[in-house]
């Protein structure tokens, strides 16, 4: 037999042609990134024409995973739908192939292998293999993430900044968060996090192609961000102890958690809270192809004993007396929500699932949650997958509180059904502005539907029985700036036609956004006398000098109000979370914004406390723009003095983009600014100049 002279020489994967057409040239245009159930067309160069069949044949192999664990041969002609296959066309010393996904196929990191077979099937030389990534495609009408809208996959895939919504129901605030997702090798770093899930560690093959099923790969991402039973990410942590790693509220994107962790092997990142889990699971969720899109929900339920109600057991001295894991009330929570079809369901819960990578509750064993359909949440059909009694509680339960006595017995103050869930909040796709999505997850809160479905989702709904008592209890408050004074004030009515006597008790506790307490700032005790169709006004000052030394990072102070009467069994309680304004950071940018030439930003901050900072850090990043950068300032900051820091940056990305900065200093934190930047290529930037 004649001695067989190489004829293959390389692939050229034309990686800048098909990351285009496949909108993935955001994150490289030198590997090959595409998306399943498109064609992607590569070139083979040979160095002389391959002779046709029956003398030769092309053949090509795949193999999916980290050690080629799956092995797919790629089929010559479209014989089977749903398999790979491809076609080809001859050129001069060259060969186009296209291939064809199907639009089930597992996401992850393929190896490409063509293969030249003589006519009898023997393998006479073959490529050196080829890689590329192949990612979910939600512009394609076959794929289970096919999302049939260019201005929502516009906003929840391919944008790379975005809006996280904290306060509190009625003083929504905002922080910006840089998402990053084709920011340099966070598409390695996102499969990384698969690779590293305790599924993927004990069986590789099994998991690999599971990756097919955005069901499972979501479920799998919100238990690989917390750190909690896994190698993830994110380790949470709730007790204003930081000292050894990052404060919560001092991230301002996604890049640097999952660098950080990718770096260190592995090893868990401190320190996160709900929206920090939420932006993580956002950017890997967005990276891998399937629409995502950040949540709040406003007085969100955390219901331990799943019986789809808030139990606050209080005693006369306002002090929790609550036994074991208690129920609690917090003052947001954020979750993700991915779009993909449930083919595992009965027909009518695609769409929208709530995913949640907070460590909150246990899930077949895991800290994970969700998908769980949105629409499911909606009409109480808690039997379904995965973790609906859990979400239907956070944005529905209702709340009871329960005053117990000195000999043991309790009495129930309160059930209110209105409080849990309100305002729930996501960034609109027109701009960052907020989008309220409360009617997606339950009917108008006291309808009768809303209460059909609350009895339907396992608890008989039961009314406390109760006239409406002549005493009405009303908390007010002027603006409240961090670092200043400001009154409270307690508003107590008496609608009834005799004077009325009762004992009020006020009192203000530094709390953390999920209603832990922090310590007590003030407290107050009054015996009073109500006339008759008259209002009693009680005052409650709180100073700086009380609330400033046990203030959370979160800056939320909670005023709770208990009125007993004295001949009447009609007990009263109101809360009320007010949240402290913080200042801003005021940034200017200096210079023309082209990509890769030097750009200066001036920022600027003044300390609106009595008392003075150290250890100020400033924290800067933003996707296409820089890197995140620390810059420190030295020395004290006194009272009213303002600081100046300059940093100097070279954009690498055109289009608009966000410049994200926080301030931390001992005294004072999470404070942002933010600036928009338009940077153009310079090939704008002279087209722009020869136009004027």
């Amino acid at each position: 037999m004649a001695r067989h002279s190489a004829i293959l020489s390389d692939i050229d994967l034309q990686c800048y042609e098909n990351n285009h057409a496949h909108r993935t040239e955001e994150m490289d245009v030198e590997r090959l990134l595409v998306r399943r159930g498109q064609p992607f067309s590569v070139v083979l160069q040979c160095t002389e024409h391959i002779p046709q069949i029956p003398d030769h044949q092309l053949n090509l192999i795949l193999h999916l995973g980290k050690n080629n664990e799956v092995v797919l041969k790629v089929l010559d002609s479209e014989q089977d739908h749903g398999k790979w296959w491809f076609s080809q066309r001859n050129a001069q010393g060259e060969v186009m192939l296209t291939l064809h996904s199907p639009a089930d196929a597992p996401v992850g990191l393929y190896s490409m292998t063509v293969v030249l077979l003589s006519g009898d099937g023997q393998i006479l030389e073959q490529t050196e293999p080829q890689t590329f990534y192949l990612l979910f495609n939600p512009w394609c009408k076959d794929d289970s993430v096919y999302l049939p809208s260019e201005e929502l996959l516009q906003e929840y895939i391919l944008n790379e900044n975005g809006i996280l919504y904290q306060g509190s129901w009625d003083d929504i605030t905002t922080v910006s968060w840089n998402f990053g997702q084709f920011e340099k090798d966070v598409v390695d770093i996102c499969f990384e996090v698969l690779d590293n899930s305790p599924a993927a560690m004990k069986n590789s093959e099994m998991d690999i192609v599971n990756r097919a099923s955005p069901v499972y790969i979501s479920r799998t991402i919100t238990a690989m961000v917390n750190a909690n039973d896994d190698r993830g990410v994110v380790s949470g942590r709730w007790d204003g102890e930081y000292g050894d790693g990052v404060a919560p509220t001092r991230w301002t994107g996604s890049v640097p958690i999952l660098r950080r962790w990718s770096e260190g092997g592995g090893q868990r990142v401190r320190y996160g809270q709900c929206w920090v889990f939420t932006g993580v699971a956002c950017t890997v969720l967005r990276c891998l192809g399937i629409p995502t899109r950040c949540i709040t929900n406003y007085s969100s339920a955390h219901d331990t004993d799943a019986n789809i109600s808030v139990d606050y057991l209080v005693n006369d001295q306002l002090e929790s007396v609550s036994e074991g894991r208690k129920d609690s009330i917090w003052n947001y929570h954020c979750w993700v929500e991915s779009w993909m079809k449930r083919d595992d369901l009965p027909e009518g819960y695609n769409g929208w699932q709530v995913l949640d990578p907070t460590p909150q509750e246990r899930s077949d064993g895991v800290f994970c949650c969700g998908p769980c359909p949105v629409r499911a949440v909606k009409e109480g059909e808690v039997g379904l997958k995965y973790d609906i009694p859990f979400v239907f509680s956070e944005v529905n339960a209702d709340l009871i509180v329960w005053i117990v006595h000195p000999d043991g017995e309790r009495s129930q103050v309160s059930q209110n059904s209105k409080m849990i869930g309100r305002n729930i909040s996501t960034k609109s796709v027109y701009g960052d502005v907020r989008e309220d999505i409360t009617a997606n997850y339950k009917y108008p809160e006291g309808s009768m539907k809303e209460r059909e479905v609350y009895k339907k989702a396992g608890r008989q709904v039961g009314q406390k029985n109760e006239s409406p008592g002549e005493l009405e209890l009303f908390i007010k408050h002027a603006p409240a700036i961090h670092g200043t004074d400001f009154d409270v004030i307690i508003e107590v009515y008496n609608a009834g036609r005799e004077d009325t006597d009762a004992q009020l008790t006020v009192m203000s506790n530094a709390i953390t956004y999920n209603s832990i307490h922090r310590g007590e700032c003030q407290r107050k005790t009054t015996s009073l006398t109500v006339p008759a169709h008259k209002a009693h006004k009680e005052v409650l000052r709180l100073q700086y000098d009380h609330y400033g030394a046990c203030v959370s990072e979160h800056h939320m102070i909670r005023v709770t109000a208990l009125l007993q009467p004295t001949d009447q069994d009609n007990i009263i309680l109101q809360e009320v979370n007010i949240p402290l304004k913080m200042p801003a950071l005021h940034i200017k940018i200096i210079g023309n914004a082209i990509v890769s030439r030097k750009l200066t930003a001036l920022i600027s901050f003044t300390n609106p406390l009595p008392v003075s900072l150290q250890g100020g850090v400033f924290t800067v990043e933003g996707a296409g723009l820089t890197e995140a950068r620390e810059i420190k300032t030295h020395g004290k900051i006194e009272p009213g003095q303002a600081v100046t820091v300059k940093f100097s940056f070279k954009p690498t990305r055109a289009g608009l983009r966000k410049l994200l900065v926080d301030f931390d200093s001992d005294k004072l934190r999470d404070v942002k600014g933010e600036a928009s930047i338009i940077v153009r290529t310079k090939k704008q930037n002279m087209n722009a100049v020869s136009e004027i």
